[in-house]
């Protein structure tokens, strides 16, 4: 039987992000006309909004894949289809088990009870698959604010940008050299695909916008998009709720744009994130079910560790 017995850490973190996420999204719906917020939500093109479910599974596949890029790196020999179920179910835990388990660690947990690798190098594995997914946002929001508004409205801020484009991915590379040199080898593909990934997610929100009739300034969105999934990276929050919205509200209002479909975007965002993440818990039954049964599969996937 599970230990019942609560953690006061992880209890105190979990009421803490519910605090902060609840903070955030009543100071920015205090200050938006909500009835007019859910009328742009109610009337979203349902089409639309497939796709953007489509294409923002598409680019959890090939986050999974490079994911498992790194695993190989260190060792660890995963199917393609038991590593897209871990993905998933991780996924699931960031979302539903805040101050939890979450996915990160449950991966971390499970990979090191089932292969006997030392803890340390499955972080790295993990810890660089997020570093590469978060220099690819960076240069990818760098491109889409050049022919944005804050360029218009921060012209001294241009160059600068422009610096940081040329030299982001020769860093990234030497950061790589130097103290990730098992993944070396690794750097070009898994940059593709953390760009692919990006842009997929790009091509979600696009069709968000269509799908709630936001046809102008799609530019000054998308970059707002980008920059505020920089922002939900910090774990203060439940699944980035909260401080994608707060995001949203301040950057449009500082390029004097409206706030409503923005904020309507990035809560219909969330809503596809998580329909996508209920996944998990079909990938943990699917996998019980098909671990005896396939010779592929490398090591079963034991129960989630009790939320202490």
């Amino acid at each position: 039987m599970a230990n019942s017995k609560i953690n006061p850490k992880k209890l105190l973190k979990t009421l803490l992000q519910l605090l902060v996420t609840s903070a955030a999204l009543y100071l920015v719906l205090k200050k938006t006309d909500v009835a007019k917020l859910m009328d742009i939500i109610r009337n979203a093109n349902p089409w639309y909004l497939l796709l953007s479910l489509l294409f923002f599974n598409i680019s959890k596949l090939i986050n999974a894949v490079r994911l498992n890029r790194f695993f190989k790196a260190i060792g660890i020999e995963l199917s393609a289809i038991y590593s897209l179920k871990l993905y998933y179910l991780g996924m699931f835990y960031n979302l539903f088990l805040p101050g939890g388990v979450g996915g990160d660690g449950y991966k971390i947990y499970v990979l090191q009870k089932n292969h006997g690798l030392k803890m340390i190098n499955i972080f790295h594995a993990v810890f660089w698959d997020r570093l590469s997914g978060i220099i690819a946002l960076i240069f990818l929001s760098l491109i889409l604010l050049q022919p944005s508004s804050f360029a218009l409205q921060l012209p001294r801020l241009v160059p600068y940008s422009w610096v940081v484009l040329v030299a982001i991915y020769p860093l990234a590379r030497l950061l790589n050299k130097l103290f990730y040199k098992q993944f070396i080898e690794l750097f070009t593909i898994t940059s593709v695909e953390s760009l692919l990934i990006q842009i997929t997610q790009l091509i979600s929100a696009f069709f968000i916008l269509k799908a709630i009739s936001q046809n102008a300034n799609v530019v000054d969105y998308l970059a707002i998009f980008l920059l505020s999934t920089i922002a939900t990276i910090i774990p203060v929050t439940i699944g980035g709720a909260g401080a994608r919205e707060i995001t949203f509200f301040y950057l449009l209002g500082f390029v004097k744009l409206g706030t409503n479909a923005g904020i309507a975007l990035s809560l219909i965002f969330f809503v596809i994130s998580a329909i996508s993440s209920l996944a998990g818990i079909l990938t943990k039954i699917n996998h019980e079910k098909s671990i005896n049964d396939s010779a592929k599969v490398d090591a079963a996937l034991p129960p989630p560790p009790a939320l202490k």
